[in-house]
């Protein structure tokens, strides 16, 4: 009975633990302090097209068409950043692109190919091929890719399926690399404080981090304790009717 009781006051999981943004109130507004572009980082992969109104004159500019590779392997060949945040184009040669946006690095790319006198009418597209976040749970992990390069920590915990109810929602790590350092912040979704934080907005390649409430993990090692203490149950019953019975013989006698 007192396994059973205390597995009934651990299981038991109140609104209030679980429930997003508990604070907020119908028509609620909050205005986000942080505006969040990404920007090139080392070991990135960018997809980087440049056209014009002829085509044969910005040919020899993209890299697909500066290589023996053909067919759908194409398809896949992008620009790595490298550690100190260059790439190397075709004809321009090596660009810092580092710690640029997406549409910085365009505007500086055009502004190349116009001052070179390459191109008179360049369109530059950059794309970034690796926005992704990595989710790890206590049920395992998984790389999430962000399809437009803007991704809040909530869209992030919606693409990850969601949390469930045993996940500790107090204390959500958001861990980042800043200047070769990782730095871990705690998050609590249940808290429309959660939009004033920095790393409310996600960059390329952090990590979000979950761990169990005290709950799942009294669960989890009753689980593992039951076992152990059914089969003690049944030896203390298989000698108590040993007793019984070897008292029956001996009164009898």
């Amino acid at each position: 009975m007192l396994v059973l009781l205390a597995f009934l006051s651990a299981s038991c999981v109140t609104t209030r633990k679980v429930a997003y943004l508990q604070d907020m109130t119908h028509e609620s507004q909050i205005e986000l302090e942080h505006r969040f572009e990404a920007v090139v980082s080392p070991y990135d992969e960018l997809d980087i097209l440049i056209t014009c109104y002829d085509k044969e004159l910005a040919a020899p500019f993209n890299i697909r068409n500066n290589t023996n590779v053909v067919g759908q392997n194409q398809r896949n060949l992008y620009y790595l950043v490298d550690q100190d945040g260059n790439i190397e184009l075709p004809v321009l040669g090596v660009i810092h692109a580092g710690g640029l946006t997406r549409l910085q690095l365009q505007e500086k790319i055009r502004a190349m190919l116009i001052e070179g006198n390459y191109l008179s009418d360049p369109y530059v597209m950059v794309r970034f091929q690796n926005f992704k976040v990595f989710f790890l749970g206590s049920n395992g992990g998984k790389a999430i890719t962000i399809p437009n390069e803007r991704c809040t920590f909530l869209e992030a915990l919606a693409l990850a399926g969601d949390l469930n109810v045993y996940t500790d929602r107090s204390k959500i790590a958001v861990m980042r690399e800043i200047d070769g350092q990782m730095v871990m912040r705690y998050l609590d979704p249940r808290s429309s404080k959660v939009f004033d934080d920095p790393f409310y907005m996600l960059q390329q390649n952090d990590f979000i981090i979950t761990r169990n409430t005290a709950h799942k993990n009294f669960l989890d090692s009753s689980a593992q304790v039951t076992p152990v203490l059914s089969f003690i149950t049944s030896l203390v019953s298989f000698a108590s009717l040993f007793a019984s019975i070897f008292s029956i013989i001996n009164n009898s006698k």
